[in-house]
């Protein structure tokens, strides 16, 4: 009887054994395995982002179909009454986490470059593990102390209440901070001492060749330093819900804004999905509001990598 093979399959299957034996004896066999563990490692993490895509819009899709952009959009918060405006949530969320980014990202760089070009070894060894446990501390715990300790300093200021966007903002910040520091600092450090080198070599100063030399060689890690630092600002819950006065409403453009209670979109889900029914108008409206923010940091993310690939591109082409 012949063993000819009628289809393409079996030499496809013949040939994908013989290249998995030949890539065996070629090397080690473990690290054979490690490989395919990262690979599945990675395929794994889209398949689970995915499948949280696709349950964030079964749950969330109908608030969309079933109540109008312009009311779902709008300006009134009040489940109460039938109302799910999200746009004071979305304010709310937007000025909380500007007043923290404007406050973290040139006191975060400034760090790092302290860190990574400036301090003796010391200093470093000192400080860069200290930052770095700050990040450990839990949310619930600052959320606290900013609540006992920052609101009481911010109503001195002459704001009505302590519990303000601004209170929100200068705990965002404080959160955001290890994390923009510690990469950014990884960053400087990934920069090859011979670009330092040639720089004072020619004449430049210390802060020259940090300026015009070691900053732009980092700056694709300084750039997912402060994206990842806006991330952790956007997805915080708890500190955010306890600091910001849990008001959903608009406050009034003007030097006030910041000293006026608000309301994010992460604490609005925190605060209300354990009251309400599933299957609801009001549940399927929070899940909507996890789809909004579930694409917001998909931009996020999508930005922070189109400029680190085009900063990869003009290292290709020969610029630094």
């Amino acid at each position: 009887m012949s063993t000819t093979p009628i289809s393409g399959e079996t030499n496809v299957s013949t040939v994908s054994v013989s290249m998995i034996f030949q890539r065996l004896k070629a090397t080690n066999w473990y690290e054979f395995v490690i490989e395919g563990l990262i690979r599945l490692a990675g395929v794994s993490t889209i398949f689970i982002v995915g499948l949280i895509f696709l349950f964030l819009l079964r749950e969330g899709l109908p608030a969309f179909l079933d109540i109008p952009l312009r009311q779902l959009f709008g300006p009134r918060w009040y489940p109460i009454e039938g109302r799910f405006g999200i746009w004071p949530l979305m304010v709310g969320s937007f000025i909380v986490t500007v007043g923290a980014v404007i406050i973290a990202v040139p006191l975060g760089l400034t760090t790092a470059i302290y860190l990574g070009e400036i301090a003796p070894p010391w200093q470093r060894e000192i400080l860069k593990p200290f930052i770095e446990v700050l990040s450990g501390i839990p949310s619930i715990v600052l959320g606290f102390l900013g609540w006992v300790a920052l609101a009481p300093l911010v109503q001195r200021l002459g704001a009505p209440t302590g519990l303000t966007a601004f209170t929100g903002s200068l705990l965002l910040a404080y959160m955001s901070l290890p994390t923009i520091i510690s990469i950014s600092e990884d960053a400087l450090y990934a920069v090859p001492k011979e670009y330092r080198d040639a720089a004072l070599a020619i004449g430049a100063t210390q802060w020259q060749t940090i300026w015009r030399v070691v900053l732009p060689a980092a700056r694709s890690g300084l750039v997912i330093a402060v994206m990842l630092g806006i991330g952790r600002a956007i997805g915080e819950t708890m500190a955010v819900m306890m600091v910001t006065g849990n008001a959903a409403n608009i406050p009034p453009l003007g030097p006030g804004m910041l000293f006026q209670p608000v309301r994010t979109m992460t604490a609005t889900i925190a605060a209300e999905m354990g009251e309400v029914a599933k299957g609801s108008l009001h549940y399927n409206t929070l899940f909507g509001i996890g789809i909004i923010l579930f694409l917001i940091t998909l931009a996020i993310n999508s930005i922070a990598g189109r400029l680190v690939g085009a900063q990869s591109s003009r290292r290709r082409g020969g610029q630094l």
